[in-house]
């Protein structure tokens, strides 16, 4: 696909629409860079789905995730941000500048800042999905707190599962990690603390076959045993699905470095990508806290990273 000459070469392109993008989106844009953010059709990421949003600074009475997102975008629409509310669909960060298509749209651009987030692995149920933030949660740490001296179950069995399950017996009543096999993944230090809790009982190989429930929200879970196969019906109040997260990082397979589980490697410290001029900011290089706050906060380092590589290098 040939550029044509007079094709405007945009400061910095910003890839994704959650907290790290439309930070960096402020900053970048307060600083004349006039950011193009390329948003995706899922605009807003993870805290799309979240209902509540009580830890994010500055809203003591809380606010909902499609809240945040909103007030967050308008401020960085405040100072000169434009939107494509499409996906990107292939990059090439071979060259300068950088290309970004959506679709057979090619756009162009001096730095990238990606911000494509990640996603909630999820066990793939269409009642788990109608019941998502009524009773089922993929964050406890987000939503733990609404369930407060009533039963809750956790699924998984990794170290995600552990910290979740531990974390939810400080508002639960009681605490049921429901695990598909007879042993876990997860660090044994882990283990040990969720086997000691006397709040929590393990469910062994036991999975979750549907989420039940009604107009005020889930009520219960049918749960089946992997090696005898009968089911049974139990109450609960909440579901927490721990599987883990996969990032958004697709796109970039085989051009920027990723771990073994495909979040973009960062040098310690900073946002920078190996690639120059490209850098990464969120969920998508962030396996470790995944917070809205923590987020928005690399991305307030990815801009000024890039306003200051921009300075030095055009």
């Amino acid at each position: 696909m040939q550029t044509d000459s007079n094709q405007k070469i945009e400061n910095t392109i910003i890839i994704g629409s959650g907290p790290a993008g439309l930070t960096a989106a402020i900053y970048t844009a307060r600083a004349r860079l006039e950011p193009l953010m390329i948003e995706g059709e899922e605009a807003g990421g993870q805290l799309m789905i979240t209902t509540e949003v009580e830890n994010y600074p500055g809203f003591e009475e809380g606010i909902t995730g499609p809240e945040l997102i909103a007030v967050m975008r308008k401020q960085a629409e405040r100072f000169g941000t434009r939107y494509i509310t499409k996906n990107v669909t292939k990059v090439d960060f071979s060259q300068q500048p950088f290309k970004v298509w959506v679709k057979d749209t090619l756009y162009l651009a001096k730095s990238v800042i990606i911000s494509t987030g990640a996603s909630a692995k999820l066990l793939g149920l269409p009642s788990e999905k109608a019941f998502m933030s009524r009773g089922v949660s993929a964050c406890a740490t987000c939503d733990g707190a609404f369930f407060k001296n009533v039963e809750v179950g956790v699924v998984g069995g990794g170290d995600t599962a552990m910290e979740e399950a531990t974390f939810l017996t400080r508002f639960a009543s009681k605490v049921y990690l429901i695990h598909r096999r007879d042993s876990f993944r997860a660090s044994k230090i882990m283990v040990e603390r969720v086997l000691k809790n006397p709040k929590i009982q393990v469910l062994w190989n036991t999975e979750v076959i549907e989420v039940l429930g009604d107009t005020k929200g889930m009520n219960g879970v049918m749960l089946k045993n992997t090696e005898k196969g009968e089911t049974q019906k139990m109450d609960l109040q909440g579901l927490f699905i721990a599987i883990g997260h996969k990032p958004n990082t697709d796109l970039f397979k085989g051009i920027l470095d990723s771990d073994e589980v495909g979040y973009l490697k960062t040098k310690p410290g900073t946002t920078q990508t190996k690639i120059p001029g490209v850098f990464a900011s969120g969920d998508v290089q962030d396996s470790y806290y995944r917070q809205a706050i923590t987020a928005a906060g690399t991305g307030c380092m990815a801009a000024i990273e890039a306003e200051r590589w921009l300075e030095a290098n055009h």
